[in-house]
């Protein structure tokens, strides 16, 4: 069931229940700055998107989100700025923004 959708260019990008892409293929910059605006970031910093495309590398490898400790050393920040950065922290703010489905644990 779709709780809500957003216009990013010519896609309709929808979204489950909790805010979560239905369909992670059609994730983008523009959709990533889209979701980053619904998260309060009025602009993504080069940190933002170091985390990002980090997390949507890690994903489309692994076909899960990294564990936070990764994120951290392989972006070089620390649990404190991830939450800083993603106010609603790395699986519900930084995970949705990278346009990933819902992560396992994720409440």
């Amino acid at each position: 069931m779709t709780e809500h959708k957003i216009q990013v260019g010519d896609a309709d990008v929808e979204f489950d229940q909790d805010g979560f892409m239905l369909e992670p293929g059609l994730w983008n910059d523009a959709v990533a700055r889209a979701i980053g605006r619904e998260e309060d970031i009025d602009e993504m910093s080069e940190d933002h998107w170091s985390i990002v495309n980090f997390i949507r590398e890690y994903w489309k490898e692994h076909d899960l989100a990294p564990p936070v400790r990764l994120i951290c050393q392989q972006c070089e920040v620390s649990v404190r700025q991830i939450y800083k950065l993603f106010t609603a922290g790395p699986a519900r703010g930084a995970c949705r923004v990278a346009g990933l489905p819902k992560p396992d644990g994720c409440v």
